[in-house]
């Protein structure tokens, strides 16, 4: 190999460790992103059912708020 041949190859290895770290920190990056936004989707879902909880049980306490309410006038004779 003479001594150009020798600076070519030794910039394109280095060239293609640059692209390389540049893919493997993307890579790392999009990872991090996924499971941050599944992280997020987990917390939402995990509200979602926290309020649909709560939800439920206003509408039973509504109900039974009419139901004593029905029952009150049948025992007043209304």
């Amino acid at each position: 190999m003479t001594d150009i041949t020798q600076v070519l190859d030794s910039m394109e290895n280095a060239l293609r460790l640059q692209i390389q770290a540049g893919a493997d920190r993307r890579a790392a990056k999009a990872e991090r992103e996924e499971d941050e936004f599944k992280e997020k989707l987990s917390r939402a879902a995990a509200s979602k059912m926290e309020l649909e909880g709560i939800a439920a049980k206003v509408k039973g306490s509504e109900e039974s708020v009419r139901r004593d309410q029905m029952m009150a006038l049948m025992m007043g004779g209304f």
